[in-house]
């Protein structure tokens, strides 16, 4: 007995002494061990499907971006930053999906997305949860209508839309201008509403049409085109979209001026142009060459690793949507480093303050979370040569 005594209260104390190390660690002191300081920052792009290219290159910035900037101080503590990707898979139908596997990572604010349709899609979702996302790229005005927690570092398509106007109007001096969108694609949409109502507004005239999800043959929209009489096209399609119709006017030696938006900046579009025989324009957010320092840094970023190379299209051409995901990861970093801290709601509040002056321009955001912007880069398409030329900028009413 005096044994079994001594044998049990050797148990208590073994017990007593576990729970006291159980004790929970003063407010304000990080419970895990050394090494494992991570905040989360949701990556929400297309890895796949028809705006694939587009959200790896738009990717791309923001792992430049991250590499020279990996951690951040809150306090006394170095917090590594974790880029957490998340695929939409180019579909709104996939988005959600997406956008809850960010929430349930316990990210602390999220990237994206190329497109505007996943946006929309996936909003709700975010604001649910209260995690606030940056739109890098997605500019129909419908991603942040309504939804406090989205902000976005582009322009939108109101004005993106009265850029491409003015510039068939006056430049093109187009009366007539056919208008090409996938059926059901928002993105689509409101490019071509926006461009419809300031081309009608100064006096022309819009022929609009639609074609299916998962289309391969442009040829008769392209003849009918030609049959219309029409002085230019704007089609503001997907890369997948784009590719196969410059692909197709060139074999038609197709010779009406093809204009398009900010999706049709992208190093596969231009390969597929290369030898056409219509000029070719295209809205955007950067030229190459507008910042020589972040340009050098990223082209040799690119160069640094194959798949980094893969994912820009095979060369080091510097996309505009790579230099806005390189401008928005260091917003998002700017309103972490100024709310000293990873909470999501801390986040959302130093978001609505923000004022970084990137390579694209100074963001700040408006009441609805739009940024602040009033110019658009335009470039035009060397065909003979594969490559853009600057066509300079442009500054509209929206």
């Amino acid at each position: 007995m005096k044994k079994f005594l001594a044998l049990l209260l050797a148990l208590v104390m073994v017990f007593a002494l576990a729970a006291c190390g159980d004790e929970p660690a003063p407010s304000g002191e990080s419970e895990a061990p050394s090494g494992e300081n991570v905040i989360k920052i949701g990556v929400f792009e297309p890895l796949t499907g028809a705006s694939g290219a587009g959200g790896k290159q738009e990717m791309l910035g923001m792992e430049y971006a991250h590499s020279l900037k990996p951690t951040v101080m809150i306090g006394d503590v170095e917090y590594t930053i974790e880029l957490v990707p998340a695929d939409n898979e180019s579909t709104a139908d996939a988005a959600p999906s997406a956008a809850a596997e960010l929430v349930s990572q316990e990210v602390s604010v999220v990237l994206g997305t190329y497109g505007s349709s996943a946006a929309i899609a996936a909003a709700p979702t975010f604001e649910s949860a209260k995690i606030p996302a940056i739109g890098v790229t997605c500019t129909n005005p419908q991603v942040t209508v309504g939804n406090d927690y989205y902000f976005r570092t582009c322009f939108i398509d109101p004005f993106q839309g009265s850029v491409l106007a003015a510039y068939a109007y006056e430049q093109l001096g187009a009366t007539k201008v056919y208008c090409l969108g996938e059926t059901g694609n928002d993105y689509d949409a409101g490019v071509i509403n926006y461009f419809k109502e300031a081309f009608e507004a100064m006096g022309g005239t819009v022929v609009e049409a639609n074609f299916p999800e998962n289309n391969a043959d442009f040829s008769s929209y392209l003849n009918t085109a030609i049959s219309e009489g029409v002085d230019a096209i704007l089609t503001p399609v997907s890369i997948q979209y784009s590719t196969a119709i410059m692909q197709q006017a060139k074999s038609m030696n197709f010779e009406i001026p093809i204009l398009g938006s900010d999706t049709l900046d992208n190093n596969a579009v231009l390969e597929a142009a290369q030898g056409l025989n219509a000029e070719f324009v295209v809205t955007t957010f950067y030229n190459e060459g507008g910042d020589p320092d972040f340009d050098a840094g990223f082209k040799e970023f690119i160069n640094s690793d194959s798949v980094n190379l893969e994912n820009n299209g095979g060369n080091d051409m510097i996309a505009a949507v790579s230099v806005m995901g390189y401008d928005a990861y260091n917003v998002a970093y700017d309103a972490i480093e100024r709310a000293q801290s990873a909470d999501p709601a801390d986040v959302y509040e130093a978001l609505k303050t923000a004022n970084w002056d990137g390579v694209t321009g100074n963001i700040q955001f408006d009441e609805e979370g739009d940024a602040i912007r009033d110019l658009a880069y335009i470039k035009v398409a060397d065909t003979a040569n594969n490559t853009w030329i600057n066509g300079g900028t442009q500054t509209v009413a929206a």
